[in-house]
């Protein structure tokens, strides 16, 4: 067996570098593409976690929504009677000379 030249070697480094060279550069572009395509799963299910943790944060006030019936319901009824009190006002006021005296007389002192 014959000793490899020293030309020969260099061709043999040269090869290596350049095809260490070839390989490192298609590896970083992959490396580049699966870090874009990470961030752009990863901006997506942020955006997924939040919309769902605002859904759950409705789900949970939905609850409340019955509550909040039943107290308008109320005031609704309030409302109501202020309503056929006011018309009642009206009418006596209407009917009675004598108002306001009538309703600040005496008969309303306690």
């Amino acid at each position: 067996m014959t000793e490899p030249t020293a030309d020969a070697i260099f061709k043999v480094w040269a090869i290596s570098l350049g095809v260490f060279v070839v390989v490192l550069v298609v590896v970083a572009i992959l490396l580049t593409l699966i870090l874009r395509a990470a961030r752009d799963i990863r901006a997506g299910v942020s955006l997924i976690w939040n919309v769902g943790q605002r859904i759950a944060n409705n789900t949970i006030q939905l609850a409340m929504l019955e509550m909040t019936n039943m107290a308008a319901s109320r005031i609704l009824q309030s409302a109501v009677g202020v309503i056929g009190a006011t018309a009642a006002v009206q009418v006596h006021a209407a009917d009675c000379p004598g108002c306001p005296r009538c309703v600040l007389g005496p008969r309303w002192k306690s």
